[in-house]
Order: structure tokens, then sequence, then C-alpha cells
């Protein structure tokens, strides 16, 4: 049976970094996940340097900027932060 800390522990950011697209982070185990920038609205606004200005704590990342963060179980599961609005397509 596998414990809940070593669960946890696999699954503790090592690596984060932002596109214009995306947050990414790779995980302790090796596997990487990626999800839209436009989950996460109170990242709008900082700019380049300060989306990839990114702590990372054991069970997610944070961004002093701004003073949020998410966790990695979140970006697993698909749940975008309150008030996260996809972008409109243009035709």
């Amino acid at each position: 049976m596998t414990s809940l800390a070593f669960e946890t522990d696999e699954m503790r950011p090592v690596r984060a970094w932002c596109t214009n697209e995306d947050v990414h982070v790779t995980l302790a185990d090796g596997r990487s996940i990626a999800t839209p920038l436009w989950w996460y609205p109170f990242l709008a606004e900082l700019d380049h340097a300060q989306l990839n200005d990114i702590e990372l704590m054991h069970e997610g990342i944070w961004w002093t900027a701004v003073d949020e963060g998410i966790s990695v179980k979140s970006m697993f599961l698909g749940k975008k932060a309150p008030g996260a609005r996809a972008p409109q397509k243009v035709a």
C-alpha cells in the first residue's frame, strides 16, 4: 500500500515556469503538467519576469508578486481559479 506522504512527495514540484499561454510544472517523479494561463486570472496583469518569479512549495507553486499560488493537485484535477474565462476565439 502506498502512503499519502509518498504520493505527495512524488508530486512535489521541482521546476516551474510560464509561457505566454501555459503554466508548466515538472514533478519530483519526472512527470510534467501544463495548464492554460487563463485558468488563473490573478496572473493576468503580470509581465513575463513576474510570471516566472515562482516559488516552489511542497504541494504547489507560488507567485509572490500577487501573493497567490496553485496546487499541483488542482492542476491535475483541472480546477480553474474563480473568475477564469476562456479567451474569445477569433474567427
